[in-house]
């Protein structure tokens, strides 16, 4: 994978040395919460709080701007995470500072910190929405608490008995309070793919749950057992018809809505691969070979995917530069 396509991959940008050493030592842990240089980035109900000003960052603040009660470098019910340390880089955080998350209820945004009454939409970031303008320590921080946020919100009981369980380790760990046994976040992998023929066309389709005229690329979740290639060639054949073969591997990143890492691939059609599109009429409704020329003509309607998400990346690959504004 290279540079150049990385840096087209927002929410793969880490400014976070997430300092594992440091989690499960208790001492170290209130010792870093009580650094003066230690900043947290607050969550609620999934968005993150938004840094005063016009332009768009997220929230790093010190601990004594959180409502009181809020944030215990020790907490058991995983509300607050340590997240690493700064990596040196630009931004006004110095390298080394501690970085956390806390998360507070899911109850409607219309608080800040403060308690100062304002809009929820002006005040609270949405990672889709803005990952793309965020700096890279911002994205950074921003991906890993809401990916582990996820977890907590979604596993707080034990898998194999049902008892509740505690967070530890700087909320990287869950403990099942009736076994003893360590429960650790999950992700799970899924294949992304651009699979282009022989007139060099690019394959997209529309899913069953966007609008009508939304097309992006194929993917899907992998399955136990399976190999990511393998994954890509079945997936696409499940959704399609269509038949690859030798998928490129080109970049990875992390989606955490909730708990996914994107696996992108670039793949052409098998020798006879095409012979007819069949959309799986369930996920896949319609499907279209498009060229890089109706990509640019921005009378069709057609709406692509954000710029937050690596299918944006790899049809911009392929296309050979940004895609035209309009329609996007």
């Amino acid at each position: 994978m290279s540079r150049d396509f990385q840096s087209l991959l927002p929410l793969s940008r880490q400014r976070v040395d997430r300092d594992h050493a440091s989690r499960t030592d208790a001492d170290v842990l209130r010792r870093l919460w009580a650094d003066d240089a230690s900043r947290i980035v607050v969550l609620r109900g999934g968005r993150a709080l938004a840094a005063e000003g016009e332009a768009v960052a997220v929230a790093l603040i010190t601990a004594d701007r959180l409502p009181e009660g809020v944030g215990d470098p020790l907490a058991d019910d995983g509300s607050t995470l340590y997240l690493g340390r700064a990596l040196e880089g630009p931004g006004p955080i110095p390298p080394g500072s501690p970085l956390w998350a806390v998360f507070l209820p899911d109850a409607p945004a219309h608080e800040d910190t403060t308690g100062d009454r304002t809009s929820a939409d002006e005040r609270w970031l949405d990672l889709r929405l803005t990952a793309a303008e965020l700096d890279d320590l911002g994205a950074g921080v921003f991906t890993e608490a809401l990916a582990v946020g996820n977890w907590h919100r979604t596993h707080t009981h034990c898998p194999r008995c049902g008892a509740p369980s505690r967070a530890e380790a700087g909320g990287w760990v869950r403990r099942c309070t009736v076994q003893g046994i360590e429960l650790f976040p999950r992700t799970d992998a899924a294949v992304i793919v651009g699979v282009v023929d022989d007139r060099d066309r690019l394959l997209l389709g529309s899913n069953a749950m966007w609008e009508n005229n939304r097309y992006s690329l194929l993917a899907g979740f992998v399955e136990p057992g399976e190999s990511l290639e393998t994954a890509a060639i079945r997936e696409i054949g499940e959704e399609s018809g269509v038949v690859i073969d030798d998928p490129e591997y080109v970049g990875s990143q992390p989606w955490p809505f909730p708990a996914s890492l994107m696996v992108g691939f670039l793949a052409r059609v098998a020798p006879g691969g095409t012979a007819a599109e069949r959309p799986d009429g369930e996920e896949i409704l319609d499907l279209r070979w498009f060229t890089r020329d109706e990509l640019a003509d921005g009378r069709h309607g057609i709406l692509f995917p954000g710029r937050s998400s690596i299918a944006r990346a790899i049809i911009e690959r392929w296309y050979g530069g940004p895609l035209p504004e309009a329609g996007f």
